[in-house]
């Protein structure tokens, strides 16, 4: 079975169905591909029509619009997807690749008799999960297709699902599956965001920290290249200094653990009253933790996974020249019931 969307949201899936077809569209027209066309070809049309894409996206049209042509065979089953009316439509491949030169939305198309439809809620959330990538055409694996297949009814005999409370055990077994998802999701996104932190230089990481800083409410100044006396971004509420808390910052920009011997030296002549952080994305050995817990000033210890945190945490209240440095998309995700 193959998923083939109809637009970004569905929204040609009433012309699918109408003109009996499944389709990729193409706005600009690389032109009718014939047979035995190579992944290298198709580059080579994508980059000269689409030449102000980025290379990954035209990269992966390549691979799509390869397997429209050349993988599905007549007979083959097709599903594509409608979000407004949370359903799936389900036919099968009637003709080899057409091409029609006066419908962009159907530029390159198989002719598709199109008979049953599946409620969206009448399928697992496995089922649900799969079916959500974001690719035009992709192969759905067998799981999901006994799925669809299973629950499937003639095309215009969808019944609205009842309003009924799942059993228990259903609900546990929704909410578990959704879990793990989300736990999945959050720390592959933890992790992406770390990797953009650690690709930053050494002095767009000072800046990066600086930004955090004024995000929190206090104004920096940030030393300029050379000789720094261990202070790498100064931070105080007025900005001079005058006013407490004064806040020294030193960050270290390296794979290695930082040591006792660093937070000594970095401690070493701050007066009562002013605070430490210390950033590493190395990290800090057990020494340095402990040197730093019995400091005679407030010295608090920040790695890569602590930075990324309050990253996010603050991320809203960040200029927008530190939001540049790492940009990110806020993600909503659904809370699980519980109870």
């Amino acid at each position: 079975m193959w998923m083939i969307r109809a637009g970004r949201g569905g929204e040609n899936v009433d012309e699918f169905l109408k003109d009996g077809v499944a389709a990729f569209a193409d706005d600009r027209d690389l032109g009718q591909i014939p047979t035995g066309v190579t992944k290298d070809d198709l580059r080579g049309r994508f980059a000269k029509v689409y030449p102000d894409e980025k290379e990954g996206s035209r990269e992966s049209w390549a691979s799509q619009i390869l397997r429209f042509i050349s993988e599905i065979k007549v007979g083959d089953d097709v599903v594509t997807g409608d979000r407004d009316r949370r359903r799936y439509v389900l036919g099968k491949v009637k003709s080899d690749y057409q091409w029609n030169s006066s419908n962009a939305a159907e530029r390159h198309y198989r002719r598709v008799d199109w008979t049953h439809e599946v409620s969206r809620d009448a399928l697992s959330t496995a089922s649900k999960n799969t079916l959500g990538s974001v690719l035009t055409v992709f192969k759905v694996n067998a799981d999901a297709a006994k799925d669809l297949l299973q629950r499937a009814v003639p095309l215009g005999k969808l019944e609205p699902p009842p309003i009924a409370k799942p059993t228990p055990s259903e609900n546990e077994t929704e909410d578990e599956a959704l879990e793990m998802l989300s736990a999945e999701t959050f720390e592959k996104a933890d992790q992406f965001i770390e990797d953009q932190i650690d690709k930053l230089d050494w002095k767009e990481m000072q800046e990066l920290v600086a930004g955090i800083l004024r995000a929190m409410g206090y104004r920096t100044t940030v030393s300029e290249p050379g000789p720094d006396r261990g202070v790498d971004v100064f931070a105080s509420r007025d900005g001079l200094g005058l006013e407490e808390p004064r806040i020294f910052v030193e960050v270290k920009h390296r794979t290695q653990a930082i040591g006792s011997k660093e937070i000594r030296a970095f401690v070493g002549g701050r007066k009562a009253g002013d605070k430490c952080l210390y950033v590493s994305t190395g990290g800090f050995s057990k020494d340095a933790l402990y040197e730093a817990e019995r400091a005679s000033v407030a010295v608090t210890l920040i790695n890569l996974p602590k930075l990324r945190q309050i990253l996010v945490d603050f991320y809203e209240k960040l200029d927008p020249q530190t939001r540049a440095l790492v940009p990110l998309k806020q993600l909503y995700w659904p809370i699980v019931n519980v109870g």
